[in-house]
């Protein structure tokens, strides 16, 4: 009786869950394993073009997502047509806020990006339900605070060259994060030159020269005018102005 007990009350992950690479870092490491097999019943996988939006400012919010890979850039655009970049997410990142009937930034594939899709009421639901998960995403919240001042003092008291190694650091740091702890990396710019300019509040022109500037003190090396390798995190994080 005890086995039969246990073998109907248990449940495992679905086989697709298990081989996310998401799976043990994002909001999914919260839920259950039955909590998972539910919510893979209404969940849809998703690659979005580079360039090509998720959603947009102003628009009604029918399902929130999973960032499996690739950066997602978000950004508020003003009365008069006037944009600004307000910030980039990486994987896991849960992309969405939990009971915003209406998205307040539009959110853009960076780069090729993949995206696991969940209905907006199976989700909220689950946060009532799950407390993990309802601290999860409050983990994330408070986290994208924290990334939000710190970005405040970049673009408010920072050099331009601090700006510039700030930004680095960041992708560096965020993009692959089977590559993070270690401390050397290589990755490719997944914004424009004129994105850049525009996250940091800065011209192309200053952008160019900063770059130039890292390069020529061997902090990075840049190939291919995208393909960015930095041999020494900490010297990058040092250019930066970051404790």
């Amino acid at each position: 009786m005890d086995a039969h007990k246990k073998q109907t009350g248990e449940c495992e992950a679905p086989a697709v869950c298990k081989a996310c690479e998401a799976r043990h870092g994002g909001i999914c490491a919260a839920l259950s394993a039955s909590q998972l097999v539910e919510l893979n019943k209404h969940s849809t996988r998703r690659k979005v073009e580079a360039g090509n939006e998720v959603i947009g400012q102003g628009e009604s919010v029918g399902s929130y997502s999973n960032i499996l890979n690739g950066v997602v850039k978000l950004s508020k655009m003003m009365a008069d047509g006037r944009q600004q970049i307000v910030g980039l997410q990486f994987a896991p990142d849960f992309l969405g806020r939990p009971f915003l009937s209406e998205s307040s930034v539009t959110a853009e594939a960076a780069t090729e990006t993949e995206i696991c899709c969940f209905p907006r009421p199976i989700v909220e639901r689950m946060v009532g339900e799950a407390r993990e998960l309802e601290r999860k995403l409050h983990s994330q919240s408070l986290k994208e605070l924290d990334e939000a001042r710190d970005w405040m003092l970049t673009l408010g008291r920072k050099t331009a060259q601090e700006k510039v190694a700030s930004f680095l650091y960041l992708i560096a740091t965020h993009i692959d994060p089977e590559k993070s702890g270690g401390n050397s990396t290589t990755f490719d710019l997944p914004l424009s030159r004129a994105d850049i300019a525009d996250f940091l509040g800065l011209t192309i022109e200053t952008v160019s020269r900063q770059m130039t500037k890292l390069r020529k003190e061997n902090i990075i090396v840049i190939e291919n005018n995208r393909h960015v390798i930095v041999p020494d995190k900490r010297r990058l994080r040092y250019a930066a102005g970051n404790d």
